[in-house]
């Protein structure tokens, strides 16, 4: 577990191309959810809103996971079919391209179910 207390020194410990994506992810959970307080927790970068989870994401040794809950995996279940996934988990591999629209679906939803 990387030791850090805010997202850029957590950035710190990776390649610049690993940099780059997770400051992808975060721009786009701030875009959907600005409101959105940005924290480290678990030892990875994490959201909270309205003071409940939102999403967490990690760089992983070969791939990035994002922790979204069981209940937004199940409703994109069709969407993740091709990543291996937990319970409340989903596995990016480095060498695929981040599918940014399904994480932004992702995250809309999560941040519905949030404000119901």
């Amino acid at each position: 577990m990387i030791k850090a207390s805010n997202f850029e020194e957590y950035t710190s410990h990776f390649p610049a191309d690993i940099q780059e994506r997770l400051l992808v992810l975060r721009k786009l959970v701030k875009d959907i959810a600005p409101d959105s307080i940005e924290a480290i927790s678990y030892g990875m970068p994490c959201y909270k809103l309205d003071g409940k989870p939102l999403v967490y994401f990690a760089a992983q040794k070969h791939h990035f996971g994002l922790y979204a809950t069981p209940s937004v995996h199940e409703a994109f279940k069709k969407e993740l079919c091709r990543y291996k996934k937990g319970k409340g988990s989903v596995q990016f591999p480095y060498n695929d391209e981040l599918p940014i629209e399904t994480i932004k679906k992702m995250v809309r939803f999560k941040v519905r179910e949030l404000k119901n």
